[in-house]
Order: structure tokens, then sequence, then C-alpha cells
């Protein structure tokens, strides 16, 4: 979790951190890769992203809890789901002992493949 390293890879993330949250990464990893199998997986801002035509969602490790950064529209759209977690404008805080909840972190990332794709498409016919 050292902030000023710089990362090569979403492998190379996650290969530094501490065991413990080593588990939980992947699994966060492995929810996205699942959900939307044509991601680009980066780095960008020090973190593991992934992209189809913008980045969909980031994440990070922190000492207490995994951070997920979804962007802030689904932290309003999901607001009635988020009650039992810590949020800010395009953050979520889900803590080391809790747990990734699956199910949620799918239902945002299905969520942002479509703000994603209505947003590529807006452009393209502004284009025209």
């Amino acid at each position: 979790m050292d902030s000023k390293a710089t990362y090569n890879s979403v492998d190379e993330y996650i290969n530094a951190q501490p065991e413990n949250i080593k588990s939980l990464l992947e699994e966060l990893r492995q929810i996205i890769k699942q959900t939307v199998p044509s991601a680009k997986e980066v780095i960008s801002y020090g973190m593991p992203a992934y992209k189809a035509n913008s980045v969909l969602v980031y994440f990070a490790a922190n000492k207490q809890h995994i951070g997920f950064y979804p962007t802030a529209s689904p932290i309003v759209v999901f607001k009635d789901e988020l009650t039992n977690y810590k949020t800010s404008k395009g953050a979520i805080q889900f803590p080391i002992k809790s747990g990734i909840p699956a199910t949620l972190v799918k239902k945002i990332v299905e969520y942002r493949v479509q703000e994603d794709e209505m947003k590529a498409l807006a452009k393209k016919s502004l284009k025209k």
C-alpha cells in the first residue's frame, strides 16, 4: 500500500499488497472481469482500472478498506444499497473485515457499462 509506488500492471499492484488484502483485490478483480470480460485492464492514477469506451471503475487497497471508485453517479443510483458503507462523491469503502459485496459490485459495474455505452453513443451522434 505504498502510495508512492508506480505499477505497470494490475498483477503487479495486487502482488505488492499485504496477504490479507490480496485475496479481496483478486475477488473484486474477478467480479469486474466476469461482469465485463471485454473491459481493458489498466493502471490509471496508480490504481487498477477497467476501461470500455472510458474508465468504468477503479479500485485501491487501504489498511482498513478496499476503495471502489465507480464514478459519482452509481453512488446516487445505489444509495439505498450503500447505507452499510462509507461513501463519498465517487468512492465506496468496503471494510477489509466485511469482504467484497459481490452482487452489489456486479450491479454497479453493469450500471457503469450501460452508462459508458450511452455516453459513447451520444458522443458519436454529436460528431455526425
